[in-house]
């Protein structure tokens, strides 16, 4: 059965989220809001998670995983970035973008793209999760909460709990999030292509 933490969407407090911080270390899998949509987290190294979210979204190898990042400094480590790249990432972020970047050698195999050795990277606008990197001092492992066959992420804690009790170990409710996931830019071939339209307006990068 799920934890369910009730958390305050502007001032999270420390206790709720260092519980949360324990449980992601122990080898918990999560469902936590951000600034798009829910997603679900945990650890880079938590290969076991990995397979529980493949198993709960019914991914493929194909699919990107998305380490989400407290900052560049940190991004930094996971992907290569050269200035111009560097510098249209940064006139967006933070917010609701996920750039698909050839990946260092800091991210293991397990999490790349087969073929093009490329992740997902995100810094999101949201205090709960600026709170959870900053408790966490890494990236979290994340995929957005897209269920099978569904067209909308879920964006409710509480129905989230509901669906997926014995699917996850922990469930962050801090109000409602948007329904649409992040608009993804796939910088891999050292030009931006929009490869997935969401909350992020996509102008800049056409």
């Amino acid at each position: 059965m799920a934890r369910f933490f009730d958390v305050h969407p502007e001032d999270p407090q420390p206790r709720a989220i260092g519980q949360v911080v324990n449980m992601l270390q122990g080898g918990g899998l999560i469902a936590y809001p951000t600034d798009s949509c829910y997603a679900l987290g945990a650890q880079i190294g938590n290969r076991e998670a990995l397979d529980r979210i493949r198993t709960i979204r019914q991914l493929d190898n194909k699919h990107h995983f998305t380490l989400v990042c407290k900052d560049f400094a940190q991004m930094g480590q996971f992907v290569m970035l050269d200035n111009d790249i560097f510098r249209s990432i940064k006139a967006v972020t933070p917010g609701s973008y996920t750039f698909i970047l050839p990946a260092t050698r800091e991210v293991p195999k397990r999490l790349l793209h087969p073929k093009k050795k490329t992740v997902g990277v995100r810094i999101p606008d949201h205090r709960v999760v600026q709170a959870l990197l900053a408790e966490l001092g890494e990236p979290l492992l994340s995929s957005t909460l897209l269920l099978p066959d569904e067209e909308e992420p879920l964006t409710q804690g509480w129905e989230i709990k509901e669906r997926l009790d014995n699917q996850v170990d922990g469930v962050i409710d801090a109000g409602d999030t948007g329904s649409e996931p992040t608009t993804v830019i796939d910088f891999s071939s050292g030009v931006a292509e929009v490869v997935r339209y969401g909350t992020g307006d996509p102008s800049r990068f056409e």
